[in-house]
């Protein structure tokens, strides 16, 4: 796999330090240097970092001191960390150092579908653009070279289609370089105070046009026959990979001269001179901004900017092969329409906590406000116990920002419940929470703490004490954490317990609304039942429909679990056994009382 190739690319080039947060499409590069380093014997320091930001800068360190270290992360995380980014342009470093940023152009798992080439151009580092997996391992190696060579950090950039991509990649020995960490004070680098920054951009800019001069990170050409004079197509990344594909189906492959740009910025100056000199038709194929474009600054350009190419949304083959279509002059190829595959929506998973605390949530809450944040938590949505998800760790803000708006008003305050995950809690809501709690808001914050980072993977979160390679680290507990922030009333419950959660809820609105009161903590404590020994340790019932259902589907609507069915022939709910996991939490949805639990039969 693509992410499994860029892991191996780092252990093979003598990475020292790697640091990362888990995020799709980024997440399984990790786990896959874990695997690659132990195999090998190449001794490295690997860590999940709570956000991308520590991540970012605990790595940078280590390349501060001549050691090669690297941070992978998805698009979204690049703006947690966009703040060292755009100041270690600056500062430079010492050894090599990578930034893994993944997109996810579509997108299929994120908030945008932002361009990390963009941001590298905004913060002034080089950027690689790999068109498949093995293109991918082997930029690492020529990220690793710049670096050290420029003493600048380098981005590589894959998308979902290559991290997730699957090739035959050659398996080499690490390279092992014999590097003692030695750091160099220097107070007017390392701390350049705004006297010593304006120097400082002089040289990375100077940096950049150096860099923009190598013609061994300039593009690859393909030329045409001389049959398509004063035309030529140029790509990067998937796209190209796309492009060539399509253009040798269609024949038109060494008939057009045809563009691979590797390093999208700094665009190679010679090929800019090249292309306005040599074409009245150039064809610009990039996900997802215009960032080749926006550089070559010619009207001879053909691509998003004019409309030639949408400005949103991923790619596809299709999509690229009608573009080729219109600027090769080619009579379309009649096409089958598809037709969309039939489905359900997505949901949680059967007997997740999450829909247990949810469905508790709603119930004690009717009219409450709902800000929620960043997981697999998000799809509470679908019953109706999330109204707001921005980024990582801004519901607890926008809790706040919601009390403070009603607070003005002086009239009856709907009940304010915030949900956050445990892996996002410590990634951005610990500062959140500081804020609240010192603002004197109010409300009731539920952090779902199952254990793991669900979404992404199951990646362990710091209360657990395991370290990425699975060795014991010091756990830091969450409920020590939110009582140093100020919070007095905080609570903890299985969300199984409906009774005792619903308790929990109702304790907590009395505090939040009292003279005293303040922002209350319940922790929903369940573990994630993808981890395989959760269902071991917890009980089973046996579950049934009884003939008293009425076909009401108040339960399906409510819960939405998918161990529940409408049967077409009865208009009855049915139980998939199939899926059924035996948590029983069903048995407070139906109003008719028609679902039995067998909680003295558990197994």
């Amino acid at each position: 796999m693509g992410n499994e190739a860029i892991g191996r690319g780092l252990v093979e080039e003598g990475c020292h330090l790697f640091a990362s947060y888990p995020g799709t499409p980024a997440s399984e590069v990790l786990p896959s240097v874990v695997q690659f380093s132990q195999e090998t014997g190449h001794t490295m320091h690997i860590e999940w970092s709570v956000n991308e930001k520590v991540a970012y800068e605990v790595a940078l360190a280590g390349s501060y001191t001549g050691k090669r270290a690297a941070v992978a992360m998805k698009q979204v995380g690049l703006n947690v960390a966009s703040d060292p980014l755009t100041r270690s342009a600056y500062l430079g470093v010492i050894g090599g150092f990578v930034i893994i940023a993944a997109d996810d152009p579509g997108p299929h798992s994120s908030q945008t579908e932002q361009d990390s080439r963009l941001l590298a151009h905004f913060a002034k580092i080089p950027v690689f653009d790999p068109s498949s997996p093995r293109e991918a391992k082997e930029m690492i190696r020529q990220a690793f070279e710049l670096s050290e060579k420029y003493e600048i950090p380098v981005m590589v950039r894959p998308t979902t289609r290559i991290c997730h991509a699957r090739q035959n990649v050659p398996c080499l020995k690490p390279r092992e370089l014999v590097r003692r960490a030695h750091f160099q004070k220097d107070p007017n680098r390392w701390i350049a105070t705004p006297h010593f920054l304006r120097n400082l951009h002089r040289i990375l800019n100077e940096k950049l046009d150096r860099i923009a001069e190598e013609e061994a990170y300039g593009p690859v050409a393909r030329s045409g026959d001389g049959s398509l004079k004063e035309r030529c197509i140029i790509a990067s990344g998937v796209s190209f990979a796309h492009a060539y594909e399509i253009l040798e189906e269609m024949g038109f492959l060494g008939k057009i001269d045809f563009y691979q740009v590797r390093v999208p910025y700094p665009l190679n100056r010679s090929f800019v001179v090249r292309i306005h000199a040599g074409y009245r038709r150039v064809l610009v194929i990039e996900e997802t901004y215009p960032v080749i474009e926006l550089q070559l600054r010619s009207d001879a350009v053909l691509g998003r900017r004019n409309g030639w190419i949408p400005r949103e949304g991923e790619l596809t083959p299709d999509l690229v092969e009608e573009v080729l279509e219109r600027f090769l002059e080619r009579t379309p190829a009649t096409r089958k329409a598809l037709q969309p595959a039939k489905g359900r929506r997505p949901t949680l998973c059967a007997g997740c906590p999450h829909r247990a605390a949810f469905f508790a949530i709603k119930e004690t809450f009717p009219e409450g406000i709902f800000p929620s944040d960043i997981g697999c938590y998000t799809l509470g949505m679908n019953l109706k116990a999330i109204d707001t998800c921005h980024v990582m760790g801004a519901c607890i803000s926008q809790g706040a920002g919601f009390y403070h708006a009603y607070q003005q008003d002086g009239s009856e305050m709907p009940t304010i419940v915030v949900t956050i995950g445990d892996s996002t809690f410590f990634h951005a809501g610990v500062p959140a929470l500081v804020n609240a709690v010192f603002q004197r808001a109010r409300f009731l914050l539920v952090i779902l703490d199952n254990g793991t980072t669900a979404m992404t993977g199951n990646q362990p979160t710091p209360h657990l004490g395991i370290r990425a390679d699975g060795s014991q680290g010091n756990p830091v507990l969450i409920e020590d954490l939110v009582k140093a922030c100020g919070v007095k009333l905080v609570r903890e419950c299985d969300p199984y317990d409906q009774k005792r959660f619903v308790a929990c809820l109702q304790e907590a609105d009395r505090y939040i609304r009292s003279p005293e009161g303040g922002v209350a903590v319940v922790l929903s404590r369940h573990p994630c039942l993808l981890d395989r020994g959760a269902m071991k340790a917890q009980a089973v019932y046996p579950v049934r429909v009884t003939q008293d259902c009425s076909g009401c589907r108040v339960c399906l609507e409510r819960l939405e679990c998918p161990a529940l069915a409408l049967d077409e022939e009865t208009q009855q709910v049915k139980i998939e056994a199939n899926l059924c996991v035996g948590c029983g939490i069903c048995e407070f949805v139906c109003p008719g009382g028609a679902i039995a639990v067998e909680r003295g039969a558990a197994k």
